[in-house]
């Protein structure tokens, strides 16, 4: 397998440091890149070509929802975890309509939840 690859895309540049340090203190082999918002996640889409997406839903301009449904139409392989604040049954329904793979609510994220979702998409 080629070096796993992985786009966190959000606005908030200390949540985007810290989880990026946490996928990589988890799994060192990793490529991670990031793009705080969404014009600029598409390049990293296409240019980087991740095997995962940490999306946000709330971003500068296109919304991650949006995001989201735009990746997966070109890339329909590239695993999207929506990652916010907004847990609400109607962000996890339109999160699922657009295709995201997983909704994960920020306040309960930790390094062992973010270990065992990597790992349970990818044998990494």
């Amino acid at each position: 397998m080629d070096k796993f690859r992985i786009l966190i895309v959000e606005d908030n540049g200390l949540f985007r440091q810290t989880l990026r340090e946490s996928l990589q203190q988890s799994f060192p082999r990793i490529a991670v890149t990031e793009a705080a918002e969404g014009g600029e996640a598409l390049q990293k889409v296409d240019g980087f070509l991740p095997d995962l997406v940490f999306m946000d839903i709330r971003l500068p301009g296109e919304n991650g929802l949006e995001l989201t449904k735009k990746i997966k139409a070109t890339h329909p392989d590239i695993t999207i975890f929506i990652l916010t604040d907004y847990d609400t049954p109607e962000y996890r329904k339109a999160a699922s309509q657009c295709g995201a793979d997983c909704f994960i609510d920020k306040t309960s994220f930790n390094q062992v939840l973010l270990e065992e979702l990597v790992r349970s998409y990818y044998r990494i």
